[in-house]
């Protein structure tokens, strides 16, 4: 059983900064990709950001590619959401997920981001 915890979150105001971390629960980033993913009110999931592993290699969404930078710490078996230049359209509430294909789908609770002044 893998168990992400999200922490992070919180009120900013645009053009401020924020850095969500995810903590998983064993090797889980040593061997798996993890991924972020957000969802606003009334809007659908939609992935913000993944890291490979072990590459490490990154992608993100048109929306945040620029100001949002996506990291891991293997030693602390934790993944690392960096936001700048926050907007108002980052206002959502961001998942960490580990997708483990046959093992399973996995997720967190979720932590809140508003990007209000």
């Amino acid at each position: 059983q893998v168990q992400l915890v999200e922490s992070g979150g919180g009120l900013v105001q645009p053009g401020g900064s924020l850095t969500l971390s995810c903590a998983t629960s064993g090797d889980t980033v040593d061997y798996y990709g993890i991924a972020w993913f957000r969802q606003a009110p009334g809007k659908e999931r939609e992935r913000v950001a993944c890291i490979s592993s072990p590459a490490g290699n990154t992608e993100y969404a048109d929306s945040v590619k620029g100001r949002f930078t996506i990291s891991r710490d293997n030693a602390k078996n934790t993944v690392y959401l960096e936001m700048n230049s926050l907007k108002p359209e980052d206002t959502a509430v961001y998942y960490c997920n580990a997708d483990l294909g046959v093992f399973g789908d996995y997720w967190g609770k979720g932590t809140l981001v508003t990007v209000s002044s």
